[in-house]
């Protein structure tokens, strides 16, 4: 097992269907990630996008959890302006 694999053997990664779309901003309260703007325009909350993506309509992401809570994560694909840490943020 190599170093690199480690973090995404923590990722859930779902099929993702043809029509998927992909975040282009975060949606963020008191620093803490809320929601998800996506390439439609559209808005929606955290827990909205988890679904969204655990259903393959979102690309570019897995699912990953911490202490029960479920969040998406960038997928690694060789770059770094499309990973949502590096997304701006929306109100």
């Amino acid at each position: 097992m190599n170093k690199e694999s480690l973090p995404m053997m923590a990722v859930d990664v779902p099929n993702v269907k043809d029509n998927a779309l992909s975040i282009k901003a975060l949606v963020k309260k008191n620093g803490r990630v809320t929601g998800y703007q996506l390439s439609n325009g559209k808005i929606v909350t955290k827990e909205e996008g988890v679904d969204m993506a655990r259903e393959g309509g979102i690309k570019g992401v897995g699912i990953s959890s911490r202490k029960g809570n479920f969040y998406l994560k960038s997928l690694p694909d060789g770059t770094d302006n499309n990973n949502l840490g590096n997304l701006p943020t929306v109100k």
